[in-house]
């Protein structure tokens, strides 16, 4: 059973969220297990993240890493036999552990499931990987590109006639990856403590990627979705659900699915009765031109400001920096300012245990003393000493 620990002693900060009072493990890696992490300290939890000297290798400095965010730090040798039984004494006390690396590496350092559950039963062991724990793939290399290109969601994006368009690694290593391990850890959690069992939550970017497409293959099978990109109605096939280039070399989004939103964009934008209409799909590449020929005679800003009261679903293509600034985001806190750096809030929202940005990004090693008193693992004060860290 999971030994007892101490209540935390107060700080200036005390966890606020849904998860405040659940302990979780973060074996240091990057990608997708950091932003796991990060979501569910965001939601309340205490993340003890475990650095290893010298650092990730890949990254921004430490100082700068937004997914450290509200996390609590302790530098760790895994390499020597103190450090493991260490990271093992922190296991024991955790209600979710977070690893992202390779299958077996785990387990050849001495941390792996086996070795965890044997000190605490009740634990949820996550491990993140793009091909997953088992497979013909499972020991080899790969980026968010290659687990999207195989999971056939890569083959879905971008124009027909053109190269698969890359979705930065946010479809992949995190809508596919991440919050696929923080509903597994979830559930997991929920079960474990219903049972006292706990058990090895196996989240795949490939799995989590082909589980995002369940939608499409319905399609497919009812014959309502070409299985080649560009060509459908959500894939920019459809002339009215796509950008267009504005005079000024910016771009509006158009997304008018219903008649009745494209009865008020087709209003707005004056077309005659001479134009194709919505669904007269042989004439949906006239439509297209007609359309791109229309949004080519003004700027981004105008037409911002013509659809702004109107239900015609068409919004101005924004950078990161705009929109940061949007009134409507603004309003509604989406980006905010912590320590003096803008960067996305807290979310999903909660009407009773609101999450929050509580502390800045965790360097390594610096909260040593505290965790080794707040999870009474007194070991970790001998460790290693707190030392600079180079990226």
């Amino acid at each position: 059973m999971t030994p007892a620990t101490p209540p935390a002693a107060p700080s200036a900060a005390p966890p606020s969220g849904p998860l405040a009072g659940v302990r979780v493990l973060e074996l240091a890696g990057i990608g997708p297990g950091p932003f796991a992490a990060m979501l569910l300290a965001d939601l309340g939890a205490d993340v003890v993240r475990v650095d290893r000297p010298g650092g990730q290798g890949l990254g921004p400095d430490p100082a700068r890493d937004l997914t450290n965010r509200n996390k609590r730090s302790v530098l760790v040798d895994l390499k020597a036999p103190e450090g493991v039984a260490a990271v093992l004494d922190l296991a024991a006390r955790a209600d979710l552990l977070v690893e992202g690396w390779r299958p077996g590496v785990a387990e050849r350092l001495g941390i792996g499931p086996d070795a965890c559950l044997a000190r605490n039963p009740a634990l949820v062991y996550g491990r993140m990987t793009g091909w997953g724990q088992d497979g013909p793939l499972a020991q080899r290399a790969g980026h968010d590109v290659t687990y999207l290109a195989t999971s056939g969601l890569l083959g879905l994006i971008g124009a027909p006639d053109g190269p698969p368009a890359l979705p930065a690694n946010l479809l992949g290593d995190y809508a596919g990856g991440s919050l696929y391990l923080v509903v597994g850890l979830l559930a997991a959690l929920h079960h474990a403590r219903a049972t006292g069992t706990g058990q090895v939550v196996d989240a795949a970017i490939v799995d989590g990627a082909a589980h995002l497409s369940t939608m499409l293959w319905g399609l497919v099978d009812a014959g309502l979705w070409q299985d080649r990109r560009g060509v459908n109605l959500l894939d920019g096939g459809a002339p009215w659900y796509g950008t267009y280039e504005t005079s000024d070399g910016r771009w509006m989004a158009v997304g008018p699915l219903e008649p009745r939103f494209y009865a008020e964009f087709a209003r707005l934008l004056e077309l005659g009765p001479d134009v194709p209409e919505q669904y007269d799909l042989p004439r949906w590449p006239e439509l297209r031109a007609v359309l791109a020929a229309r949004f080519a005679t003004r700027t981004q800003a105008e037409w911002t400001e013509l659809f702004a009261d109107h239900d015609a679903c068409v919004a101005p293509v924004l950078t990161l920096g705009q929109a940061a600034a949007h009134p409507h985001l603004a309003a509604r806190g989406s980006y905010t300012e912590h320590g003096g750096t803008r960067q996305p809030g807290t979310a999903p929202r909660f009407s009773a245990t609101p999450g929050a940005l509580r502390t800045p990004p965790a360097r390594p090693g610096e909260h040593t003393a505290e965790v080794a008193r707040d999870w009474a693992v007194p070991a970790l004060n001998s460790l290693n000493p707190l030392a600079p860290h180079t990226s």
